[in-house]
C-alpha cells in the first residue's frame, strides 16, 4: 500500500486514525496501541502478507534479546548485532555476493533469486540502534506492545526516518496523544498533502525526462550533450522531490496522530559544501552511520590520515546500504571522496587563516560545485552498470558532441549557421525536445535551491523533531509564507489535494522503497 494510492488515502488512513482516537477517548490507551499495531502490519503485510513473517520473527528476536542486551553483556550485543546483519545480509546481498564470487573464481555459482523484503534495511537498522542503546543504558522496552509500536509505526515504517526508540515511545506514554486534536489533524494534513503534491506532481513528473535517457544508455544508446544533462539533471530532481515529498508525508501522517518524528531532509540542495549536504540529505540514516560506524571505528580521534579512511569506510558501507551492486558502492565512495576533499580544504583554509565567510560570488561557486558534484554522482545511483555511469559521464562532458533539435534550424535563421559551424548539430533528437521540459526542470531546480520548505513553513507548529548536527532551528520563512489557519492557505491545500488526486492514476512507488 502506498501513501500516494486511492486505497491509502481514502480508506486505509480515515479508518485508522478515527479508530485509534475513538479507542482512546474511552481511555483504554493500551487497546489503543494495539489498534495502530495491527493496522501498521497490516499496511505492511498488504504487498505481500509473506513478509509479516520477517518483520514478525525480527521484533521478537530483538525485543526479548533487548531483555538480555539490558544486563551489559559486550558478547551479547555482538551476537545481537550479526543475527540482524545476517538477516539483512541474507536478503539483500546473498545473490550479490554469490554472482559475484562466481564471476571471479569461474565456479558458476548459482542462488535462486531472493526476494527483498520490504523495508528491511529500515528496521533493521532501527533494531541494531535500540540493541545499542540498550547496552549503554539509554533505552528499554519493558512493554512489548510498546515494542512493536516502535518497529511498525506505519508512517516511517517503509523508508525512515531510523528513529530512536527514547525519540518516539515517549510521546505514546501521554494521554494528550490520544486525545483528538484538530489543530494537530490540520498540520498533519497540510503537510501531507504538500509531500503527496512533490511526489505526484514534481517527482513523477521528472521521471519521463530521466528514465528513457539512462534505459537508452543501458542500451548503448549515446546520447548528445543536452539529452544527457536533462537525463541528469531530471533524475537529481526526481529522487530529490520524491524523498522530499515522503519526509514531509511521514512527518505529516505522524502528527495526526499527534506524535512527532525526527525531521529527515532538509533542503540539501541548498548546500555549499558537500558536509553540509549531508546534514541534511536523510539525517536520520547519517545520524546512524555517524554514532554507529564512523564514531566507533575511531571517527577523528586517531588523527587526520585515520579520520579520512573512516570516512571512506562509513560512506563505501553507506552506500551498499543502498542497494545490492557496485555502482552503489561507487557512489558511496565517490561521496566518501567529496568529504575528505572537503575536510582537506576546511583545514587548508584553517591553516592559512581563511576563516570568514564567503562573499556572494564565493558561495555562488560553493554551491554550484556542490550542486554538480552531487548530481554527477546520482549518475552511478541510477545507472543500472558502472559501464553505463560512464557512457552518461561522457555524454555529459560532450563525447558525443553538442546537438539541437531540428526545429531550431528554422527558428535561429542566420544563427544557425554560425552555430553549425561552431560543431552545433541540428537534428532529430530522442530525448531533448526543447523549451518545455527546460522550463520544467528550471523551476524545479529554482524552487528547491530558493524556496523555503514545507517544514520552515509550518515550523511555528514544531510537527518533527529537529535531529540535524550543529543546527538548533529551522530558519522561519517570510511571514507571509508562515503557515496559518486561513481562507488563503485552505485555497492553497485544496488546490494540492485536488491535483494531486487527480494525476495518482500514474503514481509510483517511492525511489526509497527499494532500499
Amino acid at each position: 500500500m502506498l501513501f500516494n494510492s486511492y486505497i491509502f488515502i481514502m480508506v486505509f488512513l480515515p479508518i485508522t486514525v478515527a479508530g485509534f482516537f475513538l479507542i482512546g477517548r474511552s481511555g483504554r490507551h493500551a487497546l489503543s496501541i494495539a489498534w495502530l499495531v495491527c493496522a501498521s502490519l497490516f499496511f505492511y503485510g498488504w504487498w505481500n502478507p509473506v513478509y509479516l513473517s520477517i518483520i514478525v520473527g525480527s521484533i521478537l528476536f530483538n525485543y526479548y534479546w533487548g531483555i538480555i542486551t539490558a544486563r551489559g553483556s559486550r558478547y551479547i550485543l555482538t551476537l545481537g548485532i550479526a543475527v540482524n546483519l545476517g538477516l539483512l545480509g541474507y536478503f539483500k546481498y546473498a545473490n550479490f555476493f554469490v554472482d559475484n564470487l562466481s564471476a571471479i573464481t569461474g565456479l558458476h555459482l548459482k542462488l535462486a533469486p531472493i526476494v527483498l523484503p520490504l523495508a528491511i534495511s529500515f528496521f533493521t537498522f532501527q533494531q541494531i540502534s535500540y540493541l545499542v542503546d540498550t547496552y549503554r543504558g539509554r533505552s528499554e522496552e519493558h512493554s512489548f506492545l510498546n515494542y512493536c509500536l516502535f518497529v511498525t509505526f506505519f508512517p516511517q515504517l517503509i523508508a525512515g526516518p531510523i528513529v530512536h526508540h527514547s525519540e518516539m515511545l515517549p510521546q505514546f506514554g501521554r494521554a494528550e496523544t490520544f486525545r483528538f486534536d484538530s489543530q494537530k489533524v490540520a498540520v498533519g494534513i497540510t503537510i501531507f498533502f504538500f509531500g503527496l503534491f512533490k511526489k505526484v506532481i514534481i517527482a513523477d513528473g521528472m521521471a519521463p525526462y530521466a528514465t528513457p535517457v539512462f534505459e537508452a544508455v543501458r542500451l548503448h544508446y549515446g546520447p548528445s550533450f543536452l539529452e544527457a544533462w536533462e537525463g541528469a539533471l531530471a533524475y537529481t530532481l526526481q529522487i530529490y522531490y520524491d524523498f522530499s515529498g515522503y519526509s514531509d508525508m511521514a512527518i505529516g501522517l505522524a502528527y495526526l496522530f499527534g506524535i512527532r518524528i525526527p525531521l529527515n531532509f532538509n533542503s540539501p540542495y541548498k548546500s555549499l559544501n558537500i558536509i553540509d549536504f549531508w546534514r541534511r540529505w536523510h539525517i536520520s540514516l547519517s545520524r546512524f552511520l555517524r554514532d554507529y560506524l564512523y564514531i566507533p571505528l575511531g571517527g577523528n580521534r586517531k588523527g587526520e590520515a585515520r579520520r579520512h579512511v573512516n570516512i571512506m569506510i562509513t560512506m563505501l558501507l553507506g552506500g551498499l546500504w543502498h542497494g545490492a551492486a557496485w555502482t552503489f558502492v561507487l557512489w558511496g565512495g565517490l561521496h566518501g571522496m567529496f568529504l575528505v576533499v572537503n575536510h582537506l580544504w576546511l583545514n587548508l583554509k584553517k591553516r592559512y587563516g581563511f576563516q570568514g565567510g564567503a562573499g556572494f560570488a564565493g558561495r555562488l561557486c560553493a554551491g554550484t560545485l556542490t550542486f554538480l558534484s552531487v548530481t554527477v554522482a546520482w549518475v552511478f545511483f541510477r545507472a543500472d552498470s558502472a559501464s553505463a555511469a560512464g557512457r552518461m559521464l561522457a555524454a555529459m562532458a560532450g563525447q558525443n558532441g553538442f546537438a539541437l533539435p531540428e526545429k531550431y534550424l528554422h527558428k535561429f535563421g542566420a544563427l544557425a549557421g554560425s552555430l553549425s559551424h561552431m560543431g552545433v548539430d541540428f537534428r532529430y533528437m530522442h530525448y531533448f525536445k526543447g523549451s518545455n521540459e527546460v522550463i520544467y526542470i528550471l523551476v524545479a531546480l529554482l524552487v528547491a535551491w530558493f524556496a523555503p520548505n514545507v517544514q520552515q513553513i509550518m515550523n511555528s507548529y514544531k510537527p518533527y523533531i529537529n535531529i540535524m548536527a550543529k543546527r538548533k532551528t529551522l530558519p522561519d520563512p517570510p511571514t507571509w509564507l508562515a503557515w496559518r489557519p486561513s481562507i488563503g492557505w485552505a485555497a492553497i491545500l485544496v488546490a494540492c489535494v485536488l491535483t494531486s488526486i487527480l494525476m495518482m492514476s500514474r503514481a509510483s512507488e517511492f525511489l526509497y522503497f527499494q532500499f
